[in-house]
């Protein structure tokens, strides 16, 4: 099963890259529609809304399904979607074909992290997390870069389209048939509702998305805007955010270890720090360059931030449900922000929406400091006889 770990990988990738892969390219479909910056940016938002608002239903109706099955009907959703897009004709059809994988986006979520942990446990859901935060800091680039090198922004659907083919084609050849678990243990991991320390994690993680994505949605922009940078430049740029981006995953992973509290904060006083000098900078290019250095490291730490500080006393058996909730507010948060921020550029301009991040990060940084009483305990598990008390994605 180890190589089908590594195809659950590159699946997380592709389907990554299709929903924030429209973010570099997020300009020049503005001018080719004739539409305003934020509502693009709507391209970004509906997706998200659409996998927060879906995600336990659609979860819920498939769960007697064969879930290879299942992973196999996503990819070959997104295939099609990207396809549709490069095709689309009219800025209506685009939205269309983005908000059609978004109904199945969560099930690739729910499944491959739960036949990781069952095959490899923490280890190989580290793995196939990794493809995902991969994508969060290397899938727009490449996205963009393959839009000014072809001079044609349907080259990004393509290539995220080709990604996730290549992925579909391992699920369908290479991966075993899983069927479909019959335990029923929804019902036993309500309790976990009971504990409001849990809804105020789940809150601040709304928070902290809608934050880093009320900005990052609109970097292009924000560069071609502000920074007066070219395309090629731009795509340099988001390269160099992803590169560093790695960097700090791999950071970010070691401080949360440590000490989950101060590392969560040091992570949003850096990230208002890093975006306060973006606001008096960003018409510099020289500094912007550097700036922007700092603020793909940092910025990727909010992807394990949240789901660490969340997971960390989460019993087991109550975990895939609360991974659900997660998912529903990671994209409630992109949602959320990407709207924020759209808001913000049509009423003030788009120098101005670092503006909407930083006050969302010190309200964040706020909720850090409070401490609810715990109703759930850390779990102790046994994987394969080695006693473990991390949660699922801490080792990410």
């Amino acid at each position: 099963m180890k190589k089908s770990i590594y195809i659950l990988a590159l699946g997380a990738f592709g389907i990554i890259t299709t929903e924030f892969g429209v973010i570099g390219i997020l300009p020049t479909i503005s001018r080719e529609f004739k539409v305003s910056m934020d509502t693009a940016g709507w391209l970004l938002s509906a997706f998200a809304l659409t996998v927060a608002v879906f995600s336990p239903f659609i979860t819920a109706l498939t769960a007697k399904i064969n879930r290879k099955l299942l992973l196999c009907l996503v990819l070959a959703v997104f295939i099609l979607s990207n396809l549709l897009s490069a095709f689309a004709t009219s800025f209506t059809v685009l939205m269309i074909a983005r908000i059609l994988p978004a109904f199945l986006h969560p099930l690739f979520w729910n499944i491959s992290l739960a036949v990781a942990f069952k095959q490899g446990g923490a280890k190989a859901v580290s793995i196939v997390m990794t493809g995902l935060s991969l994508a969060t800091v290397l899938g727009v680039p490449i996205t963009t870069y393959a839009a000014e090198f072809f001079n044609n922004w349907q080259a990004s659907f393509f290539l995220a389209s080709f990604i996730s083919l290549i992925a579909f084609l391992g699920l369908a050849f290479l991966v075993p048939n899983m069927p479909a678990s019959k335990e029923k243990a929804a019902q036993s991991q309500m309790f976990v509702l009971k504990d409001p320390q849990l809804w105020l994690n789940l809150l601040s993680t709304i928070l902290t998305l809608a934050a880093m994505f009320s900005s990052y949605s609109y970097l292009a922009g924000y560069l071609e805007k502000i920074t007066h940078m070219n395309g090629v430049q731009i795509s340099m740029m988001l390269l160099l955010f992803g590169a560093m981006g790695i960097l700090g995953n791999w950071l970010a992973g070691i401080a949360l270890s440590k000490n989950i509290k101060v590392a969560t904060r040091v992570f949003f006083i850096l990230l208002i720090l890093t975006q306060t000098l973006a606001y008096y900078f960003g018409d510099i290019f020289k500094p912007m360059v550097i700036i922007l250095s700092f603020w793909g490291l940092i910025h990727t730490g909010g992807f394990l931030v949240p789901n660490i500080r969340t997971t960390q006393a989460v019993p087991h058996s109550a975990l895939e449900f609360v991974n659900s909730l997660l998912t529903s507010c990671y994209n409630i948060g992109i949602s959320l922000g990407a709207f924020l921020g759209g808001f913000v550029i049509a009423q003030y301009g788009i120098h101005q929406i670092v503006w909407m991040s930083i006050a969302l990060l010190a309200v964040t940084l706020g909720i850090s400091f409070i401490k609810l009483p715990e109703k759930t305990k850390t779990r102790k598990e046994t994987i394969k006889g080695i006693k473990v008390s991390l949660p699922v994605c801490e080792q990410v």
